[in-house]
């Protein structure tokens, strides 16, 4: 009988690594020993109230993804066959997954070429008599324009949903990113500043859908209620599904949210590293590093470069690779996917996007990435030329 292989090694630097930093460990343990790991428990009740208190929402539920508190808002929404909803093409397919399940048909606008944000500018053009929602992407947790999204929204009467993944604290105008539409959703995937491998989260501002939130969450059921003691029985009420992550996610999670500050405080150094160290290189070089306006604080989520072509982009991913550093593109656009051309967009729709698609590569950075990681990515960035500019 064959032995089972061994685990594949990590790269010589992952693009990520989730490893607790906190008190993880031993709040996972006490879930364990209290023999109930279903949702809904004291993790993830404090889970809750941490973003609660923290964020300075109405209310947050912890889901079992990014990707579910999507569709738990397209729920929320009411959204029906026919219905429209605007979304960058420059983003996660969840972004407008969640609201074609419901057969809504995704209107893909362009990004801006400095944020990589939605353009604000295209929005008021797209917006017609079927639309239903904006959807906002804080590409790598810089604020999308809101000031002039919610005045174009508010005008038509059209509620925001903020695609957070990327941006828990960071703010625009000194405002918390997440605080802005009506919802917003989180993402706790192992690859995001605050983990726990799968989960996420839906924010509530707006407090009439916080009941509805919950039995949708429920399964359907008024099952939270019951359990606060509020009705004698519960029963299904409302059409939902099962979106609670158990206790063990929680629990890890809520070890990640304690330590947020040792958390962020290192994400920041490191980034605050590759620009000081790269700035140089890159100018001589023709590559872009990461725009910030001066009216957002970004969270330091993500460090990408943009390279000046394609082929450019794809020599210097396999440069890293040569140097066991795994440094991989980003999102493709989403328009011009098979199931965005079946859903009405074609090549060309969104320029921008298709143009930042090819040129765009991210570096490592995780929160126990330590300095000689760090200067090890660098001397192998450095060692990269752009044929014909340096």
């Amino acid at each position: 009988m064959s032995q089972p292989s061994a685990p594949q090694a990590f790269p010589k630097i992952p693009f990520n690594r989730c490893l607790p930093v906190g008190r993880e460990r031993e709040y996972m343990d006490q879930a364990l020993a209290s023999g109930v790991l279903s949702g809904d428990g004291r993790f993830t009740k404090a889970c809750h109230a941490w973003l609660q208190n923290h964020l300075s929402i109405t209310s947050a539920l912890l889901t079992t993804s990014c990707t579910h508190a999507l569709e738990m808002s397209a729920l929320l929404l009411d959204l029906k066959p026919g219905d429209e909803v605007i979304v960058p093409s420059f983003t996660f397919v969840s972004s407008v997954n969640a609201y074609v399940l419901r057969g809504v048909k995704p209107v893909f606008a362009d990004i801006r070429p400095d944020t990589l944000n939605i353009d604000e500018h295209q929005l008021p053009s797209l917006i017609t008599s079927r639309t239903k929602a904006i959807v906002v992407v804080h590409y790598a947790g810089v604020a999308c324009e809101m000031d002039s999204i919610l005045s174009t929204a508010d005008e038509a009467s059209v509620p925001i949903i903020e695609d957070n993944a990327h941006g828990l604290f960071g703010r625009y105008k000194g405002r918390l990113l997440g605080t802005f539409g009506a919802m917003a959703t989180q993402s706790f995937h192992e690859t995001k500043n605050i983990a726990c491998g799968e989960g996420g989260a839906l924010l509530i501002n707006d407090a009439r859908l916080h009941e509805r939130a919950e039995i949708i969450r429920e399964k359907g059921t008024d099952r939270s209620k019951f359990f606060r003691g509020q009705i004698d029985k519960y029963g299904w009420v409302d059409i939902g599904s099962s979106y609670l992550p158990s206790e063990l996610l929680a629990a890890f999670l809520l070890g990640q949210l304690e330590a947020f500050e040792t958390i962020q405080s290192r994400r920041k150094h490191i980034c605050e590293t590759y620009r000081t160290q790269l700035t140089d290189w890159a100018g001589k070089n023709g590559i872009r590093l990461p725009f910030v306006p001066d009216q957002c604080e970004q969270p330091d989520h993500m460090f990408y470069m943009l390279l000046p072509t394609l082929e450019r982009r794809q020599a210097f991913i396999a440069h890293m690779k040569a140097r066991g550093i795994t440094t991989p593109f980003h999102y493709v656009p989403l328009h011009s996917s098979p199931m965005g051309q079946r859903l009405g967009g074609k090549p060309g729709d969104c320029p921008v996007t298709e143009r930042i698609s090819d040129q765009l590569v991210r570096l490592p950075l995780f929160n126990t990435m330590s300095d000689l990681e760090t200067a090890t990515v660098i001397d192998a960035v450095r060692e990269f030329r752009v044929e014909g500019i340096a």
